[in-house]
């Protein structure tokens, strides 16, 4: 039963492995070798059929990358950046508009000044025709 299961963990683990971990032979011959050799065959996949990889214990420890956006102080800084760029934007934005707003508002009041004058002239002209009419009916009744 233990040799049973030995073959079948053994030929299950060198169909899984991958082929540049095989040592010395290639994929069929160990599988050959496994099932052709009982109790032997697998032992000796398992002890120099692949290659190990053993953990090997890092030389120093890897830099401490902050965990969050927010406290990675080069990200808060480039938010700053940010911020202070669409600030100044949004300044100019307000300045420019005033300014338009400014404009538009000196256009309208010249035009009700013009407008003004207009109908003050208006105004004018029509009260020296009455004043001519009335001057001219007084002249006529004065000949009479």
């Amino acid at each position: 039963m233990v040799a049973i299961a030995l073959l079948v963990y053994a030929l299950i683990d060198c169909l899984q492995t991958d082929s540049t971990r095989f040592r010395s032979l290639n994929r069929v011959a160990w599988a050959a070798i496994i099932v052709l050799i009982p109790l032997i065959g697998p032992i000796l996949w398992l002890a120099v059929g692949k290659v190990r990889h053993r953990p090997q214990r890092p030389a120093a420890p890897p830099p401490r990358r902050p965990l969050a956006p927010d406290d990675d102080p080069e990200f808060l800084r480039h938010l700053r950046d940010v911020d202070d760029k669409h600030e100044q934007m949004l300044n100019q934005w307000e300045a420019d508009l005033r300014r338009r707003e400014t404009e538009i508002q000196r256009k309208k009041d010249a035009e009700a000044r013009a407008a003004e004058e207009a109908q003050r002239r208006k105004e004018a002209e029509a009260r020296q025709r009455e004043d001519e009419a009335r001057q001219h009916t007084d002249d006529e009744d004065d000949s009479r």
